[in-house]
């Protein structure tokens, strides 16, 4: 069995009580090579999400930094960072700050996501977001901002995650 296939069936349903992503960051973080087995989960359990590769960098309440390499498999034909690919790192970076600041009982969707690009994205593009804090899981609607930077600091794509907060289902 691969390592994808064995951390597969060690993850537990995301529904299940308690915060998945909060659990296994604060698991994982301090222990060497912990970050990139998150990631490595993260993108497990969301297959096409891990398909960019990218590595979680910081996550605690209300806030993520995510890295994305540039490299050829996330590239287009311009040798620049793909705008599909960049708008998955937003994707993912809104969502573990969401999943992260979320209660036990609550779960999210993205429901729409808008992105600007602002110029060619080449180097390691770095995404972070910043989320409000989440106390309960009664349902609303939220806008999670992501902002993407290349090394130079500059900002290379902006993108706005329209998200759905509410309970989980009961089992």
């Amino acid at each position: 069995m691969g390592l994808a296939a064995a951390l597969h069936n060690a993850l537990p349903s995301v529904e299940r009580h308690g915060n998945f992503i909060r659990d296994a960051w604060e698991r994982l973080r301090r222990v060497p090579g912990g970050r990139a087995v998150f990631s490595r989960l993260v993108g497990v359990a969301a297959p096409y999400t891990g398909s960019i590769g990218a590595r979680v960098i910081e996550l605690r309440e209300g806030f993520a930094k995510v890295e994305l390499e540039d490299r050829r498999a996330v590239r287009n034909h311009l040798d620049c960072v793909h705008a599909i690919a960049l708008a998955n790192l937003a994707e993912l970076t809104g969502n573990v700050a969401v999943a992260y600041t979320l209660p036990d009982d609550a779960r999210f969707i993205v429901k729409g996501l808008e992105i600007e690009y602002l110029k060619k994205a080449r180097g390691t593009i770095t995404g972070t977001s910043h989320c409000p804090a989440i106390r309960d899981n009664a349902e609303r609607d939220l806008e999670i901002e992501v902002s993407m930077k290349d090394p130079s600091g500059a900002e290379v794509a902006r993108a706005v995650l329209q998200t759905l907060v509410g309970p989980k289902k009961p089992r």
